[in-house]
């Protein structure tokens, strides 16, 4: 199986699926932030290993929060991985802090920062 075939295309889709449903409804973890959101996820070609790519909604400590709960529950979510999808192998997840979506909202921020101080800025010509 070729890294971006069809059949790995859905492989990934199916276990992102199924990995955030197990996160969100069935680790009872207090570490793990209610707003954790599995972002992507790449089973490789073997089905031996998979990286998932995690975002937290919240501070730094959250999120390493997050992250110590979902590497110690590791041996739970393979485990009901294997139980809702049929593979020949089910993957050892590797979990890792995706944070594109902070960076985004950041960028945002900064953005609008500079559209707030251009316009003050033409505002005091205009006077």
């Amino acid at each position: 199986m070729r890294k971006n075939s069809i059949k790995n295309t859905r492989v990934n889709g199916e276990v992102q699926r199924e990995l955030s449903n197990i996160i969100r409804g069935e680790i009872k973890d207090p570490r793990i932030n209610p707003m954790t959101s599995v972002v992507a996820v790449e089973v490789a070609p073997d089905l031996k290993t998979c990286k998932a790519w995690i975002s937290v909604l919240g501070d730094e400590k959250s999120q390493q929060d997050t992250l110590a709960g979902l590497k110690s529950a590791e041996g739970f979510i393979r485990r009901e991985l294997a139980r809702s999808i049929n593979l020949r192998n089910t993957p050892e997840i590797r979990f890792v802090l995706d944070q594109s979506i902070e960076y985004g909202v950041n960028m945002s921020k900064l953005i609008d920062d500079v559209n707030r101080h251009s316009e003050k800025k033409e505002e005091e010509y205009e006077d």
